[in-house]
């Protein structure tokens, strides 16, 4: 909530919350493009693409507060590049591809969270917010 409250503070005042409900909405737009193109990339065992993808994520995610997607999608990138930076190991490929495709679900699940709780916090504090 501390960063998503720096984010909305840009909004100055702004009842609407134009600012932080674009950024939000925008980002929301991207998040479920990247999905899909990680998926492909999972399939294709595209390490390279994984790694950027998680490395796109985990900013973006940061920004609005979404740590759990964050924190996920950091793993993602190490493991595309197969590393395991908390245990400090590397990875085969196998194992890498295996780890993510775990983490794509979750990281999925924690998204459609995240989604729902900041369009239920916007709509709850003015934004006009399109139903999905």
């Amino acid at each position: 909530m501390e960063i998503f409250q720096q984010l909305i503070e840009l909004d100055d005042d702004d009842p609407t919350h134009d600012f932080s409900y674009s950024t939000a909405t925008g980002f929301f737009s991207q998040a479920e493009g990247t999905f899909e193109e990680m998926d492909k990339a999972l399939y294709e065992k595209d390490l390279k693409t994984l790694s950027d993808k998680g490395h796109f994520l985990k900013g973006s995610s940061a920004m609005l507060g979404l740590a759990r997607v964050q924190s996920s999608c950091t793993k993602i990138q190490h493991y595309g590049d197969l590393r395991d930076e908390e245990a400090g190991i590397a990875l085969t490929e196998d194992d890498a591809l295996r780890r993510i495709g775990e983490l794509l679900v979750q990281v999925k699940k924690d998204f459609a969270i995240g989604k729902e709780w900041l369009l239920n916090w916007f709509k709850d504090n003015g934004a006009p917010v399109d139903e999905e």
